[in-house]
């Protein structure tokens, strides 16, 4: 069919056949048909950003740039000289089809931020954060509207569109990407810095000025000299937010209350909204503002809850994955590098970069100054509030298409925008390192922590089903008006390029923060069951947090929160869990390095928790056993820290402590540990002797002391049990597994001992100890949960600071320090030592 207008030469022409092929059979080539060619080019973008993100990843570089230069890629820049790939490709006639789906990915997917957005947010902002949103926006907007003014003079664009295009480039560069920030920021680990929180707060605040000022410029963009329109446009906008918070929103909020709590929401309910949020788009693009606008307000009055979990579970995946990225693509498909090829061109673009960066950089730091800040935290602030991302990228292609920028100040800004936001990871990395604040060293360890003081204790929490373990053994540690107990829950999380695990927009009893999707229902189930602890027990105190790492590095997350929260325990669950025929099953091999890493660099003892199940406690004040506990005693700091965690157990109530320590008999002869190579008089078999009776020293003197201040306490018993190999030790073992419900025993790191001698040789799991790992065996007591703890080492002896020499009191202590200092010479062993911590890096 073909229509002519008298008036205009273009011929619009329409075959519905030309939608789907035939097929190559029929002799029809599939590129001539609009829907092969889409699958096409959607696949093309997709696999090249895809690409681009793997050769960026070890530069540490945001998706949107990976996404942004995909598009350039594929583009008249590159692959898109090719006069016959652009042609046979990206022909002009696919372009409406292309860029109409990158709009309705756009549509929803700015309707997802909306929905992980807490607007509550901005009222907690503190005052600090406001105030350098505000003075990070005010001097790069005033700067790129003069620069742009100043670069444009002397042209033929009239005075209107030059105001209007000075409104444009200063959004553009006064804007700060929100979740593209979360997501540096969760890479340079400063998010839950006291800088990374500012940031955020700021970027949030940003946020909401940036879709203020993206309205404005696209009402003055699409009116033109039109004033009245431009203020119709605007005042109908602020109309249409009206009436989404007073209309739409109590609407939702009755249907989320007529669906039973657990249940999930109906079909009808969810498509009522996926609907809506077209109208919405339809709505606020019939005003004059753009289609995104009305699907962002739609998304933010989704109130908080399962029904945000249910939409973005349903729809992030596929609109994040598939169809954002044509968005991108979009925008690269449009820059032409080439068309940056004067003088004038690229001074205007190093010009741009420059002053909106020190504009960004120096309006940051003036508010810093203010509030008392450093200079280096007021520049690396800076910095990274020239993140750029989606909002200007949607400012830039409005832009395009409503005439008010060309092609090379299309492409000016595009490039800009990917130089700002490329460096920021480097440049904050090499000038922003933040110090750790020491005090002098003293091993944070149970054994070593006053009895009558509060015992901070740190539980890593992998998924749910940790839960209910760790809530009966913290119970079991008795806390008391006296030495009540803290605990920090720390849900893990890995770190995804996902959107909505960056958008930390938690709002939940001081809980830190979380991302809003089916991770936030895990953690709000975490949440509740200690939540719902604390309220039935005295002199406990709940704070729960959130590391969003990668496993390759979570465990500085969980040793630095130990180290600033000064703990004494780190609580962390067992790789493998308990299957229904009684086996053990890893539920995620990453969990198992996590746990290594945070064992090898711990500041205080570590618990490895082998959950077999823990029942609850009976809280009557009777005498009534609640939890038969087994203490194995062999040797060293590790054994003396299990006992040390058993012996305030045994002060509950409702425990028993059956303490037993294994004796070398008279049949085994103690054997030293020599080097291949060595020769018995060498200084290493003098050190390993010396360490050996001084360990042997210290345990008989913390055993002693134990049994004379338990000695009227009928709850424990101790008796000492005599092999002569690990036959006879793993028999001794398996005589009691059946009559107590914990076993506590020590990692034994670096111990040597015949009773345990062979029992290393069909080890699994090393990290857990030759005992360790024998109790956490499938083929050995299968309804017994196990305690492994090590303790951690210290830099020098109680209160001593590091560096501090121990003055010698015997002869003992001359030869143990005079060995120690001869194996500090030695080579270090390929397994980090035990007291090696990131915090002295």
């Amino acid at each position: 069919m073909e229509t002519k207008n008298a008036t205009e030469s273009a011929i619009i022409c329409y075959a519905p056949t030309m939608i789907t092929t035939n097929g190559v059979w029929q002799g029809d080539n599939p590129l001539d048909y609009s829907l092969p060619l889409f699958i096409l080019q959607l696949t093309l973008v997709v696999v090249t950003t895809r690409v681009v993100v793997f050769i960026l990843k070890p530069l540490r570089q945001p998706q949107v740039i990976a996404e942004i230069l995909g598009g350039v890629i594929l583009g008249p820049s590159a692959l898109g000289l090719n006069k016959k790939f652009a042609d046979k490709v990206f022909p002009l006639r696919s372009v409406l089809v292309l860029e109409t789906m990158a709009n309705i990915g756009l549509l929803y997917f700015l309707f997802l931020v909306g929905v992980e957005m807490d607007i509550s947010v901005v009222r907690r902002t503190g005052r600090k954060a406001i105030s350098v949103a505000v003075g990070g926006m005010i001097l790069p907007f005033l700067t790129g509207c003069v620069v742009t003014l100043i670069t444009s003079h002397g042209s033929d664009t009239e005075d209107t569109n030059k105001g209007t295009l000075a409104l444009f480039l200063g959004v553009t560069l006064a804007v700060t990407a929100f979740p593209v920030l979360a997501r540096i920021l969760a890479e340079l680990k400063l998010l839950n810095t006291e800088l990374g929180r500012i940031a955020m707060s700021s970027a949030l605040v940003n946020d909401i000025c940036a879709w203020i000022l993206l309205a404005l410029a696209i009402a003055l963009a699409d009116a033109n000299s039109a004033s009245l329109a431009s203020l119709w446009v605007l005042l109908s906008s602020a109309a249409f937010v009206f009436f989404c918070i007073f209309a739409v929103r109590p609407v939702i909020q009755w249907m989320i209350q007529r669906t039973p709590e657990g249940e999930s929401f109906s079909d009808f309910c969810i498509c009522l909204i996926l609907t809506g949020v077209m109208i919405s788009g339809f709505i606020t693009d019939a005003i004059g503002t753009h289609a995104v606008f009305g699907a962002f307000v739609f998304g933010l009055i989704i109130p908080n809850g399962a029904l945000g979990v249910t939409l973005i579970e349903k729809l992030e995946d596929f609109v994040s994955g598939l169809l954002l990225p044509l968005f991108f693509a979009i925008s690269g498909l449009k820059t032409n590098i080439h068309s940056i090829s004067t003088v004038a061109a690229w001074g205007k673009l190093i010009t741009l970069v420059t002053v909106a960066s020190l504009g960004k950089v120096l309006g940051t730091v003036g508010v810093a100054n203010y509030y008392n800040m450093g200079m280096r935290e007021g520049i690396t602030l800076g910095l990274l509030m020239n993140t750029k991302g989606l909002v200007e990228m949607i400012v830039l292609n409005v832009g395009k298409d409503q005439k008010v920028l060309d092609d090379e100040s299309f492409t000016v800004m595009v490039t800009s925008a990917i130089i700002m936001t490329g460096v920021i990871t480097p440049i904050v990395t090499s000038i922003y390192r933040p110090a750790r604040r020491f005090s002098p060293y003293k091993r944070r360890t149970i054994q070593h922590s006053k009895p009558d003081a509060e015992l901070r204790i740190l539980t890593c929490i992998h998924t749910p089903r940790n839960v209910p373990t760790i809530i009966n053994l913290l119970e079991a540690t008795n806390p008391t008006k006296r030495s009540p107990i803290c605990v920090y829950v720390l849900h893990l999380v890995e770190l995804t390029g996902r959107a909505s695990a960056m958008l930390i927009v938690h709002n939940t009893r001081k809980s830190g923060h979380l991302a809003l999707n089916q991770t936030q229902a895990q953690s709000d189930h975490i949440i509740n069951a200690f939540e719902n602890y604390k309220q039935h027990t005295t002199s406990v105190s709940i704070q729960p947090l959130t590391a969003i790492s990668p496993y390759s590095s979570m465990h500085e997350d969980i040793c630095n929160l130990a180290e600033d929260k000064r703990v004494s325990f780190i609580i962390i669950p067992f790789h493998k869990q308990q299957t229904v025929d009684g086996g053990m099953e890893a539920t995620n091999p990453a969990f198992r390095i996590v746990n290594q890493n945070i064992l090898a660099n711990a500041p205080c003892s570590v618990g490895i928790l082998v959950d077999r199940g823990l029942s609850g406690f009976t809280r009557l004040a009777t005498s009534q056993v609640s939890h038969n506990i087994a203490v194995l005693f062999f040797s060293g700091p590790d054994d003396r820290e299990a006992l040390a965690y058993a012996w305030r157990m045994s002060e509950h109530s409702g425990i028993t402590v059956n303490v037993m320590k294994f004796v070398a008999g008279d049949d085994v002869a103690e054997a030293t540990a020599v080097e291949p190579g060595r020769e018995p008089n060498d200084p290493g078999v003098l050190t390993v002797v010396t360490d050996r009776n001084r360990e042997k020293q210290l345990d008989e003197e913390y055993i002693n002391e134990f049994r004379m201040r338990t000695a009227s306490n009928e709850s424990i018993t101790f008796r000492e049990v005599v092999v002569n190999n690990g036959e006879e030790t793993v028999a001794a073992i398996r005589s009691i597994d059946s009559m107590h419900d914990l076993f506590i025993v020590g990692r034994g790191q670096g111990m040597t001992s015949s009773v345990t001698a062979g029992l290393t040789d069909w080890s699994e799991c090393p990290e857990l100890g030759a005992i360790g790992d024998l109790l956490a065996s499938s083929d050995f007591a299968a309804t017994v949960s196990v305690l492994v703890v090590q303790q951690c080492d210290g830099l020098g002896p109680q209160g001593d600071e590091v560096g501090t020499p121990r003055n010698p009191t015997s002869e003992l202590d001359e030869q143990f320090n005079a060995a120690a200092n001869q194996m500090n010479q030695r080579e270090q062993p390929v397994e980090p030592p035990r007291n090696q911590n990131l915090y002295s890096q």
